[in-house]
């Protein structure tokens, strides 16, 4: 489709010259994807109900959990650590016990923590400086370390994690004219590079009224995409990019382009969605672009659509810092139009990416 007086909104966010912005992290594929076209054509004088949705969400991260467990006399020799390991295992992710003497009788904790002290006050003995030490006394302690993949929760998202959800739904109904429709959904789960989406619909209808009938629809896309920190070295596949930072910092965005037909008695309507949200490194940004374009029925001889034409483009951006649980940046944003009478030419594109690199 062709837009010569596109009203354009692009959000993007801004990337350092010397590494990465702050942004959104894709999830990647599962091991079993699929693919599905659904092609509709209708061209009929009387009442139709047209409806399409789709709701996808998908969880990602990966972690190794280590754990040792005492199956003979459990060691003191970390008591000056006790009240620390005890305070972390109160409040979690770190989960044991230990005696009133200050031995640990079993310790586990994910390895997001190893590189985390125990206690700075004390010394500088780290959660995976105690795991190694416990996996070497393999007379006293058996030690484990299982790699974890994450599932879908609803509890908040743990480090390495992120979690995206895509929503996409579509109706039009008539109660009598003459419509002609032609509308085409394309879904790839598979992991996508830039460029390209995993779910893209097109949608061209002609309408006209007789004896006082009208169309009504309304499109509507959302993307959601939340990720706790993560590594650096862990989501970049291009060995040559240098990320500014280790971390890649949590962050929380979610955007939306939303469409209305209300009482539409003439009109030529043409719309175009697309959203990438599966990528299989981080380098990959979220992508959500839409396009409406009303015009007038050729055939209708009167130079004008007529009804009433709404549109909604917004966001919610919030960013972190590090391994910072709070925030350091929000940005919340709409754009909204609507039109009704003798509609001539309406023209809205919005294109939104999110990402580390552009």
């Amino acid at each position: 489709m062709k837009f010569g007086y596109a009203i354009v909104l692009a959000l993007v966010a801004l990337v350092a010259v010397s590494g990465f912005a702050s942004a959104d992290r894709l999830p990647s594929q599962v091991p079993e994807n699929q693919i599905f076209t659904i092609d509709t054509l209708i061209d009929v004088t009387g009442a139709v109900s047209e409806e399409s949705e789709m709701q996808w969400t998908l969880m990602d991260g990966e972690y190794t959990q280590y754990t040792s467990t005492a199956v003979g006399a459990a060691t003191a020799d970390y008591a000056d650590y006790a009240a620390a390991i005890n305070a972390a295992i109160t409040k979690g992710p770190v989960t044991g016990t230990i005696t009133d003497d200050g031995a640990i009788s079993s310790i586990s904790f994910p390895s997001w923590m190893e590189n985390d002290k125990i206690n700075s006050n004390i010394g500088t003995l780290t959660w995976g400086e105690l795991y190694e030490a416990l996996a070497d006394d393999t007379v006293n302690y058996v030690s484990t370390a299982t790699k974890k993949l994450s599932a879908i929760h609803n509890s908040a998202l743990l480090p390495t994690e992120e979690i995206m959800i895509l929503t996409w739904t579509d109706s039009l109904r008539t109660n009598g004219g003459k419509l002609s429709l032609n509308k085409n959904i394309d879904f790839d789960s598979q992991n996508k590079g830039k460029g390209l989406s995993n779910l893209e619909v097109e949608k061209v209808l002609t309408y006209a009224s007789t004896e006082g009938a009208h169309l009504v629809g309304a499109e509507e896309w959302t993307l959601d995409v939340a990720g706790n920190w993560e590594s650096t070295a862990n989501t970049i596949r291009c060995v040559f990019a240098a990320a500014k930072s280790p971390i890649f910092p949590a962050f929380c965005n979610v955007v939306k382009a939303k469409s209305e037909l209300v009482n539409i008695n003439s009109a030529q309507v043409s719309t175009k969605g697309a959203a990438r949200s599966v990528a299989s490194s981080g380098d990959i940004p979220a992508m959500l672009n839409y396009q409406i374009a009303v015009t007038p029925d050729s055939n209708s001889g009167s130079g004008f659509a007529d009804g009433t034409v709404k549109t909604l483009f917004g966001g919610s951006i919030m960013e972190a810092r590090g391994k910072n649980q709070e925030q350091s940046a929000t940005n919340n944003w709409k754009d909204s139009a609507s039109v009704t009478g003798g509609i001539k030419n309406f023209q809205k594109t919005f294109n939104y990416e999110s990402g580390f690199k552009f």
